[in-house]
């Protein structure tokens, strides 16, 4: 077999398999979707910032909406790592390049005159609110408040804006995913270092860096904490294979659209994955860290507590209801599989 380079591919004659174009694709979720996407049939393109390393640029938007014309599916990862400091300079580049990237591919779809079939964005269940009541479903959960919810509902409105009649579209809420990412890393690190215990809310110097962001910013605009939750802050996941799973089941049943939370429904809380992670890397040992120790380590690290302080709670109602079925819904055996 004649293997031919990514600069090379536009002028290779493309097969009769259908064409899945996936936007965003360098990220640990996308490489693992590329892959599964060839076992599925799709023959697969690529749009990133790299021009040598992609089929198209975002610098080239005439040749990623030839890209677009004629392929059956469009996956959307597109967007800056959250794994940072907000900084005003790093909010700026997290909202853009969600919310520039969606439009330019809702321009391509609208121009294509054989558009894809079905249009998968990527987006978080981080847009619900802070929960320790109830869980929160797409039917009746809570929108949140503050900046990363705010970057949450305005790529979904980018993504759903406007009348797209032959594409399909739906946005995956997702979790937080459990693979080889940085969320999984960085509490992985924690607790091989024996300071894996839970983390407690508590007295921190406010600040501003979650306020909002937007057309509609909302939430405070200095930020002051939650309220005690003593390590029991829901903690809603999902294992990266029920990831790729479920992107396969929504492709395949053409009656799901509009948002869907992509979330184990074996929702846990702080204290017992921080027990599972100790566990799955054989630490006994597991230094609780109060707010304060925290914020030092984040800052640290560049990072923001808000991945570990924020209560995410929910459950997958739609899938569920569609018949699709959790292959990972306990996190121990999870976090064994992965961490071992």
């Amino acid at each position: 077999m004649i293997k031919h380079s990514v600069a090379e591919r536009s002028s290779v004659p493309r097969s009769h398999a259908p064409i899945a174009v996936v936007a965003g694709a360098s990220g640990f979720i996308g490489r693992n979707l590329l892959g599964a996407l060839s076992d599925w049939g799709y023959e697969t393109r690529t749009i990133g910032r790299a021009p040598g390393a992609n089929d198209a640029s975002w610098d080239d938007p005439t040749r990623m909406a030839k890209l677009i014309d004629g392929s059956d599916l469009l996956v959307n990862f597109a967007g800056r790592s959250v794994g940072c400091r907000y900084t005003d300079r790093n909010r700026q580049e997290i909202w853009d390049s969600r919310i520039l990237t969606t439009r330019m591919l809702t321009d391509a779809v609208r121009a294509a005159s054989e558009p894809p079939r079905l249009w998968l964005n990527s987006g978080t269940a981080t847009i619900y609110r802070h929960a320790m009541d109830r869980p929160q479903s797409e039917s009746d959960g809570d929108l949140g408040e503050g900046f990363s919810v705010d970057v949450a509902r305005g790529w979904e409105d980018e993504f759903f804006a406007g009348d797209l009649p032959q594409t399909r579209r739906a946005a995956l809420r997702m979790a937080i995913v459990l693979g080889d990412g940085a969320a999984l890393n960085i509490l992985a690190m924690a607790a091989r270092l024996g300071v894996g215990g839970p983390q407690f809310e508590g007295r921190w110097f406010p600040h501003q860096r979650y306020r909002g962001i937007g057309p509609r910013p909302s939430g405070p605009r200095v930020w002051t904490g939650h309220p005690a939750t003593h390590g029991r802050r829901r903690f809603s996941w999902v294992h990266i294979d029920d990831v790729i799973r479920a992107i396969r089941f929504i492709d395949t049943h053409s009656g799901l659209t509009g948002p869907i939370n992509i979330s184990s429904p074996g929702v846990t809380d702080n204290a017992r994955l921080m027990t599972a992670l100790r566990r799955a890397v054989r630490m006994p040992v597991g230094i609780p860290a109060p707010r304060w120790l925290l914020e030092i380590g984040m800052a640290v690290l560049r990072q923001e507590s808000e991945l570990v302080l924020k209560s995410r709670w929910v459950i997958p109602e739609t899938l569920t209801a569609a018949g699709f079925d959790f292959r990972w819904t306990d996190i121990e055996a999870a976090a064994k599989s992965l961490l071992r």
